[in-house]
């Protein structure tokens, strides 16, 4: 089984963080959201990673290279942004058996064990939400899913689908993009997949969902710290103290990091090489190679080689930043 990741976006909603680096690298409980992602993967024990990258595209791949170096990786690009079809039919050349499709925008547990050995043309992940406005959603009757719907505008269904697909044939999949392209059938002007999906389920295809409990979002920055809450809080690193400082768990601070008369935690994350003296982080991310002095920060998402000399604020600053507050 192949592992599709497309990485393209733009992550507008985090910015300032993604102006400087793809959302995928953006740090969250001591290391890049992708890494969180596809260390619930690669227990499957993929016969290739293919990057659908974009806007940065060369961060992914760099990165890539050098964390994975015991599965195939391929890397393909999205110009334009013209929807999720279009990135995945990009992808063609490099799989043509079954896949796992993710959209790594979001943290998530799920059991991608046996797969294969289910009688099923595909499946969609999906977790009940309350209010499904803002997700796809999956139309299930018997056991099979008979429609999918981007974005209803009526509750229709709670099952909201969060990205993460199965398909058994991907040559099937592309045939239907062919379809849905060729028809220019779009939502909202993109390609969706949930309509080559549905393209497929008119032709035939049988799809099934898989319910998870857990779907973590990374989209925004108060999103990003609840999911580095929640990574903090079942994954406890539980680093050691630092002499003159205090770290309340659960938090990470990277080993290279250094405390200088700081109070760090609870659910603070440090990178490597930053320096925090004579301040409290709590409930925060700091990236690697920063300096946070005199300062009490909360709630807050400070890039790498960022410099803050201040006083008690929540702030979300981007990379390379300099704050006297």
């Amino acid at each position: 089984m192949d592992i599709i990741l497309p990485v393209a976006g733009f992550g507008t909603r985090l910015r300032p963080h993604t102006w400087s680096k793809p959302k995928p690298l953006v740090s969250v409980a001591g290391k890049a959201m992708m890494a969180h992602v596809l260390d619930r993967v690669m227990p499957v024990k993929p016969g290739k990673l293919v990057f659908i990258t974009g806007y940065l595209g060369e961060q992914i791949e760099a990165w890539a290279r050098a964390q994975y170096h015991d599965v195939e990786l391929a890397f393909v690009e999205q110009p334009e942004m013209l929807g999720q079809s279009d990135a995945i039919y990009r992808t063609r050349d490099f799989v043509d058996d079954d896949a796992l499709m993710l959209f790594p925008d979001a943290l998530f547990e799920a059991d991608f064990t046996g797969l294969a050995d289910r009688d099923a043309d595909g499946v969609a992940f999906t977790k009940h939400v309350d209010d499904p406005s803002a997700y796809g959603v999956a139309l299930v009757e018997d056991g099979r899913v008979t429609q999918l719907v981007e974005k209803p505008s009526e509750p229709i269904s709670n099952e909201a689908v969060i990205g993460i697909y199965y398909f058994r044939k991907m040559e099937e999949l592309y045939s239907a993009i062919e379809e849905q392209m060729g028809k220019d059938i779009k939502t909202k002007g993109e390609y969706f997949i949930a309509d080559a999906i549905q393209i497929m389920i008119d032709r035939g295809a049988k799809f099934e969902i898989e319910r998870i409990d857990v779907w973590e979002d990374c989209g925004n920055v108060e999103a990003l710290l609840d999911t580095n809450r929640y990574l903090l809080s079942n994954e406890p690193p539980s680093p050691a103290q630092r002499a003159g400082s205090l770290i309340l768990p659960p938090s990470y601070v990277h080993r290279d990091a250094r405390l200088e008369d700081a109070v760090i935690g609870p659910f603070a994350s440090i990178g490597a090489g930053t320096v925090v003296r004579n301040s409290v982080v709590r409930d925060s991310i700091v990236e690697e190679n920063s300096e946070i002095v005199d300062a009490i920060l909360q709630r807050s998402v400070v890039g790498s080689k960022t410099t803050i000399h201040g006083r008690a604020r929540s702030i979300s600053v981007g990379d390379n930043g300099k704050l006297a507050l």
